[in-house]
């Protein structure tokens, strides 16, 4: 009896160590969710990245996926119409809108083949639900019609400039198959800063939450290079060359644009119509190279506008961050993507306000009036032309 009396207190002395043991474990597993409620992080090889899962409420979904429905929906349009106006409209289906056709046809794949898979991953905080396999052809997709977007662009501007600096010999070098081939080189160009991270140069990163491309310097160098800043300095180029052109052309047309009264009464009747000739022609020409300066100074401002910051951010991400994830907050690149989307709206809209005849087929498009759009092209054409050759004859 003794013996089980005195086992009696050294067994109620352990149970409250117990006890204490285990209200720490419980604790310590309440204040554990208190972190679930934090951003979540990607970890990657004992690395913790910046790339946050976002969450939001009902509202800012509501408004968030609003916008980039809009936004998605306005590019398939505006694009659409390029593509339709100048394959069924005999008067746009010239050699020279191949590569307007080629950027909207880029541009409608963005829209189509990758805002969608954003928009959606954007909605829920910036995981990616679709897979592994699919993040690198998602990539792929994203990377090859961005790029042959932006290649267009740069491909179009020497083709106007060409056009405005050698206005005899270029329109005949300028027929189907030259355009076609241009296009097609667009394309494999892009497709050779896809590929690479398909065929093991590099790997995209994707640990089943986050889907992002390759962050190996090599390759971030050669596909920001390729995709960017070698056609942003091309278009740069082109547009100084334009724009010098044209003021050039501006001065000349300044000075011999003085009325001459000794010609006039000194001079014969031919020569007098010799003169009008010469002075339409030149009109012409000014009047070519001034709307090209300012439709290429647009479209090179609203390029660089676009996609600038985004690439900045891209180029120096991996050398930041590493090359294992991305330590950049997640609605700030995201922010900077979707602006550098916004450029495949702008496009269209930007050609056609600077052409009369894109304007002129969007609004019968628009309207639903499909029959004789290249009768009123052709009269809209000939109306300008008769103004061209009124106005001379006034001032005279």
């Amino acid at each position: 009896m003794y013996i089980k009396r005195q086992r009696r207190p050294i067994k109620s002395f352990l149970l409250p160590s117990q006890y204490l043991n285990t209200f720490l474990s419980a604790a310590a597993a309440a204040t554990s969710p208190s972190t679930s409620s934090q951003p979540q992080v990607m970890e990657t090889n004992g690395t913790r990245c910046g790339e946050l899962i976002l969450s939001y409420g009902r509202v800012e979904k509501v408004l968030i996926g609003g916008v980039l429905t809009m936004l998605t929906l306005s590019t398939i349009c505006g694009n659409l119409l390029v593509v339709i106006s100048v394959c069924f409209v005999k008067k746009l289906r010239q050699p020279s809108n191949y590569l307007i056709v080629s950027l909207a046809v880029a541009d409608l794949s963005v829209a189509l083949a990758v805002m969608p898979f954003v928009s959606i991953t954007d909605l829920i905080g910036g995981q990616w639900i679709f897979g592994q396999f699919f993040c690198n052809v998602f990539i792929a997709m994203d990377v090859m019609c961005c790029t042959a977007s932006i290649m267009s662009l740069c491909v179009i501007s020497i083709d106007r400039y060409l056009g405005i600096t050698k206005p005899l010999t270029y329109p005949v070098r300028q027929n189907g198959c030259c355009m076609a081939k241009m296009v097609l080189s667009v394309w494999l160009l892009s497709a050779s800063i896809t590929l690479p991270p398909l065929f093991g140069w590099a790997q995209n990163v994707n640990d089943g939450r986050v889907c992002l491309i390759s962050q190996d310097f090599g390759y971030t160098v050669y596909s920001t290079a390729v995709a960017f800043y070698i056609p942003m300095s091309v278009m740069l180029i082109m547009y100084y060359r334009i724009f010098r052109a044209a003021k050039l052309s501006a001065a000349k047309h300044t000075i011999t644009g003085f009325p001459r009264t000794g010609d006039s009464r000194a001079g014969t009747e031919a020569d007098g119509e010799h003169h009008q000739r010469r002075k339409r022609k030149n009109q012409s020409i000014f009047k070519r190279e001034q709307k090209a300066a300012a439709t290429l100074g647009i479209v090179v401002g609203a390029f660089t506008f676009c996609w600038l910051p985004f690439f900045l951010v891209s180029t120096a991400r991996p050398f930041i961050c590493g090359v294992e994830c991305s330590c950049v907050p997640l609605w700030l690149e995201r922010t900077l993507l979707w602006l550098g989307y916004a450029n495949s709206l702008i496009n269209p809209f930007i050609y056609a306000f600077f052409n009369r005849d894109l304007r002129t087929t969007y609004s019968n498009l628009l309207r639903c009036r499909y029959r004789n759009i290249n009768r009123k092209l052709s009269a809209a054409g000939m109306h300008e032309a008769l103004k061209l050759v009124e106005k001379p004859d006034a001032e005279a």
